[in-house]
């Protein structure tokens, strides 16, 4: 076999994973985007998922959270299967774990409070007070309380992303995921951002799935980190960040990992 065109990676399993991705394949029509693509989360891993433009994060993450159905394969998330659960099971599912949009996706005619509380509308039977009082204690978390009343308009792009992220806490899931959170924010804000995520999952034991290609926040918040390429369609690499980084044989990955080190003095 040709040494520059390894075999397709499949992530080694863990024994009780929180999240199964099993031999999925996404394609749009006849265009396949990613095919026979396994790999488990075990609870409380911090796992990002990285690669270079079109490689396919985006609709991997699509899938996961059951905005789009596979081709084929089987999807996982707290031992219920996603792809083929329906009607008010397939409802309970989606309810079950958390969404943070690139853009925060907050609704500007209502108030960062009234924002956090549409899960507990649509998804418990909490009347108003109780729902306010848990919107409060989620903005808390995230180092927002004061800014309940404020309108996202009037909050800087990283504390719209924190509101977006307790927003995403309001159910208490057991998984969140998170679709580019530190793209447009400055390096210190960025910073900010990973930090909050590491006290989260230390401190909830949360399991974070984090679609990114920042390379400052993979090797901040990441115990493992899963390449997609868009050749392969499928993963090239997933491990630790650093071990890719310094270890792994492919050179698309270490390309990847050491991007912009050959301009550093």
């Amino acid at each position: 076999m040709d040494a520059t065109v390894p075999s397709p990676i499949v992530a080694t399993p863990t024994a009780e994973p929180l999240v199964r991705v099993e031999n999925l394949t996404c394609a749009y029509g006849r265009n396949v985007v990613l095919r026979d693509v396994s790999f488990d989360v075990p609870r409380g891993e911090v796992l990002t998922i990285l690669g270079g433009s079109g490689c396919g994060k985006s609709t991997l993450l699509k899938h996961m959270i059951g905005l789009e159905q596979p081709a084929q394969g089987r999807i996982w998330l707290a031992g219920e299967e996603l792809t083929a659960a329906e009607g008010a099971a397939r409802r309970r599912i989606l309810a079950s774990f958390g969404v943070a949009y690139q853009a925060g996706a907050l609704f500007g005619s209502m108030t960062v409070l009234e924002n956090v509380m549409l899960p507990l509308a649509a998804h418990s039977h909490l009347d108003l007070p109780a729902r306010e009082l848990v919107a409060r204690l989620k903005l808390r978390e995230v180092g927002l309380e004061q800014y309940a009343d404020y309108a996202p308009a009037e909050l800087s792009g990283g504390m719209q992303k924190r509101a977006a992220i307790a927003r995403a806490l309001a159910l208490d899931p057991a998984i969140l995921f998170l679709d580019e959170p530190s793209a447009g924010l400055d390096p210190i804000t960025s910073a900010e951002l990973d930090a909050l995520i590491l006290r989260l999952s230390r401190a909830l034991s949360l399991t974070f799935i984090v679609v990114t290609h920042e390379l400052a926040s993979i090797f901040a918040i990441a115990d493992r980190a899963l390449m997609l390429d868009k050749q392969e369609k499928g993963i090239i690499a997933v491990g630790k960040p650093q071990d890719l980084r310094d270890h792994h044989p492919d050179p698309r990955v270490t390309r990847f990992f050491r991007r912009g080190e050959e301009t550093q003095v």
